[in-house]
């Protein structure tokens, strides 16, 4: 049951992802562009996003549990430091050079956007290797 409510809430996601314009690269990248053909529209998008999650997770939070779960699956650090920092940039850097984040680029394929044929394989590979990295004797953190 619970795959079927988390494809259920991926599938509106997604829908709402489409909806918004939000899959399209050329809106995001137009959102960007603040000295060029300007488009403000994704910023009402995020605006509604963040006012339904500040409300959502207000509601959610008074539950002792999650309807389908043990507990609520919260960060253990709400430190900001520096690989926060430098994931959060590099996310931002691939974002404005593609037009994509993981979401739009999933719900991309519905539409059947061209740019998405080398951003997903490109996104999914490098999952590969943060995943690799995390194992990797150069990344371990010092006195671990």
């Amino acid at each position: 049951m619970r795959n079927i409510i988390g494809f259920a809430a991926g599938l509106i996601f997604g829908l709402g992802l489409i909806v918004s314009g939000m899959a399209n690269p050329a809106k995001v990248l137009n959102f960007l562009d603040i000295l060029g053909p300007w488009d403000p529209s994704l910023a009402f998008v995020m605006g509604g996003a963040s006012v339904t999650a500040f409300i959502g997770y207000r509601l959610v939070w008074r539950r002792g549990t999650p309807v389908m779960g043990t507990q609520f699956d919260l960060p253990a650090s709400g430190t900001i430091d520096a690989p926060l920092l430098t994931g959060a940039a590099i996310f931002g850097v691939g974002w404005g050079l593609g037009g994509f984040c993981p979401g739009p680029a999933w719900a991309s394929l519905a539409i059947g956007s061209t740019g998405i044929l080398v951003f997903l394989p490109a996104m999914l590979i490098g999952i590969v290797l943060a995943d690799f990295g995390k194992s990797s004797p150069l990344f371990a953190k010092k006195g671990a």
